[in-house]
């Protein structure tokens, strides 16, 4: 029997930020039945738009790394390099930390404390049905280059 011939990809079914998207879907809903604040209002803003910011300049940063070093930054993409500089020299996933942290922002300048409480179960998620096949892949794919990468530089950060 001759199965599907094998992508070049990590294989990750669900893009990530759809992931977050659900997170924070569920927290705005949780939060329309039952709403929880955080903090007074003047600050939440300050320091939302603050997390906010922080997220998307470190996404940016990334793709401009991933563009320079001519790789794909989609995980249902093949990765044609491993890049291990800049950012990427204090975490191996700085995109979904930043995702979190604009989430975390998002649930701060909202005023929606579900946001902090679904960021838990998404990050769960990403770990484990994101990363895993990421790191799966890229072991695979790069050998003792990606695993001496790993064993330098942590997970989140």
């Amino acid at each position: 029997m001759v199965g599907p011939e094998p992508t070049d990809s990590p294989g990750v079914v669900i893009p990530p930020p759809f992931i977050y998207l659900a997170g924070l879907l569920v927290a705005f809903g949780l939060d329309w039945l039952w709403p929880v604040a955080l903090l007074p209002d003047t600050p939440q803003y300050v320091v939302g738009a603050l997390l906010i910011c922080v997220g998307i300049h470190i996404v940016v940063r990334v793709f401009h790394r991933f563009r320079t070093a001519g790789t794909n930054i989609e995980p249902y993409k093949p990765t044609t390099a491993i890049v291990t500089d800049g950012i990427f020299a204090y975490s191996r996933n700085p995109v979904y930390l930043a995702a979190a942290i604009a989430t975390l922002g998002i649930g701060i300048a909202s005023d929606n404390a579900w946001v902090l409480l679904t960021l838990v179960p998404t990050l769960v998620i990403i770990r484990y049905a994101v990363i895993a096949r990421e790191e799966r892949y890229l072991d695979g794919k790069f050998g003792d280059d990606y695993r001496r990468y790993k064993a330098s530089v942590r997970r989140w950060i």
